[in-house]
């Protein structure tokens, strides 16, 4: 099963590059950049709303929507600014630079978050060996920007 989660995570990353590209372009032939990245969330409400519709998911009690913690809320807002990052940045770094950076990113705000077990998550320490692969992606980045 570890394995073709793995697949669905490298999918994933496959699907922000291409988004990122997609917004990019929508933005330069728009010539706005903004209304790129407002396309780009309306067609995720547009699929979003089809597939609750299609699968009918449970409401959420009230109860779980008022003990959430506010940290809980914040994806909405950040996942904007990964799609107005994608289609302000793209263009200018380039999709490889671009999506490098937003890994390098991702992987040591991940570090931070297991090690301190934040926002719900099981602690898992920094060691030296995810030291190392932290090192390693941003030696990427540095080679994908300089060589």
């Amino acid at each position: 099963m570890t394995t073709i989660f793995a697949l669905l995570a490298v999918g994933a990353g496959a699907c922000i590059a291409l988004q990122a590209s997609a917004n990019g372009t929508l933005g330069r032939f728009l010539d706005s950049r903004v209304y790129a990245a407002f396309f780009s969330i309306c067609g995720t409400c547009v699929v979003t709303f089809t597939a609750m519709l299609a699968a009918r998911p449970a409401a959420p009690s009230w109860e779980a929507v008022r003990t959430a913690p506010w940290w809980a809320w914040v994806g909405g807002p950040l996942g904007l600014m990964v799609v107005a990052a994608g289609a302000f940045l793209t263009r200018e770094l380039g999709a490889a630079l671009f999506i490098a950076l937003v890994v390098g990113g991702q992987l040591l705000c991940s570090l931070v978050l297991d090690h301190y077990a934040l926002m719900g998550l099981q602690e898992q320490p920094v060691t030296p060996g995810r030291l190392l692969g932290a090192a390693l992606v941003v030696a990427g980045v540095l080679c994908i920007k300089y060589l």
